[in-house]
């Protein structure tokens, strides 16, 4: 196996420990709101609360730099267009299912696929906001913007915790940092998981202490755990929320290398080179399969988040199996022809991870 396969291998561990995390935030969160109670996971994604997301923000910024001096064209249809596609398909997918026919309100439907198309929708958020914030590394990147100038202001937007009522601005101040840490920091992050696999004890020993001080910080006076949103301590100080986020990122990168060396791990490799496949699809199985839980009587919490998160990861995976198997339904995960922008060459690559993605 060559280096660059094993970078990739971390890098795919990396985001199934982050689809993970995602998907057990809503299981958990979605389950405290049916039954007002507290299970083992909501303590679970208490600690993880810091870098759960912008963990998955730097992944995706971490191969950017192999298409970022591409002509403009072929940068937006494979940074923002790719996303886009899959954000107005599962967009729609969801509010028509919701909406449309569950709640049988047509005219809602409507209205909702037009607020969404300037407010991030749901879960779906975070594929819009990739598109955005991918954009936004081109032109400043298109404009010789200081990196250090970028990465201050993109800091500052951070800890300021803007609420300006518009949920696509206040999320691209929250997360755009963390895209672009994942630029401009990606060799440091390599050299660290590198160094991490050839010096393990020394690694150990590392996790231990950003682990003791983590949890400290998470769980010191002020935090408050809630059925559906905890309240951090002191980790949810600007700044501080800042610094852990980057540190609880980084530990977890050098977790994930350090699972590639165990073999019986590969299963959670190959589900985060799907990990795309899985944010888009898992919400309506998880919605269901809750439903259908609490009305055969299971309400205890983290049982009942427990089965809720295995449809919702699973279910995707098997989707994608039977669109695979039959052909049908190509679309849901690949974009097709007419999807991409003029000129541009479509791309695929079957059986393999597409590392800027």
């Amino acid at each position: 196996m060559t280096a660059d396969n094993k970078r990739l291998d971390w890098v795919d561990m990396a985001k199934g420990l982050s689809i993970i995390l995602v998907v057990m935030m809503y299981a958990a969160a979605s389950v405290g709101e049916d039954t007002g109670r507290v299970g083992a996971f909501h303590w679970a994604i208490a600690f993880a609360t810091p870098f759960r997301m912008p963990e998955f923000f730097l992944i995706s910024g971490l191969f950017l730099s192999q298409v970022i001096d591409r002509p403009w064209r072929a940068f937006a249809d494979r940074r923002v267009v790719h996303y886009l596609y899959f954000y107005g398909l599962w967009a729609l997918i969801h509010i028509v299912f919701k909406v449309g026919l569950l709640a049988t309100d047509p005219l809602g439907a409507v209205e909702q696929l037009a607020w969404a198309l300037i407010q991030p929708y749901g879960v779906l958020w975070f594929i819009y906001m990739l598109a955005v914030v991918s954009a936004a590394t081109r032109m400043l990147h298109s404009l010789r913007a200081p990196v250090w100038a970028v990465f201050a202001v993109g800091a500052v937007l951070q800890m300021a915790a803007i609420h300006t009522g518009s949920y696509a601005i206040d999320q691209f101040a929250a997360y755009f940092v963390f895209f672009y840490a994942g630029f401009v920091l990606a060799p440091q992050l390599f050299r660290l998981t590198d160094w991490a696999t050839s010096n393990i004890a020394l690694t150990l020993v590392g996790l231990a202490v950003w682990l003791i001080v983590h949890t400290a910080l998470v769980f010191s006076p002020g935090f408050a755990i809630d059925p559906v949103h905890p309240v951090m301590g002191l980790a949810g100080l600007p700044g501080v929320h800042l610094i852990l986020a980057l540190l609880g990122t980084a530990a977890l990168c050098v977790i994930a290398a350090l699972l590639t060396r165990l073999p019986m791990m590969d299963w959670l490799r190959w589900m985060g080179s799907q990990s795309l496949i899985v944010y888009v699809a898992f919400v309506l199985p998880m919605g269901i399969a809750r439903t259908l839980l609490i009305k055969l009587g299971l309400v205890e919490p983290t049982l009942l988040t427990f089965l809720t998160m295995a449809v919702a990861i699973i279910s995707p995976l098997v989707l994608l199996w039977l669109v695979q198997r039959t052909g049908f339904g190509r679309f849901l995960f690949e974009r097709p022809a007419w999807a991409h922008l003029p000129g541009t060459a479509r791309r695929r690559e079957q059986g393999q991870a597409n590392p800027a993605e």
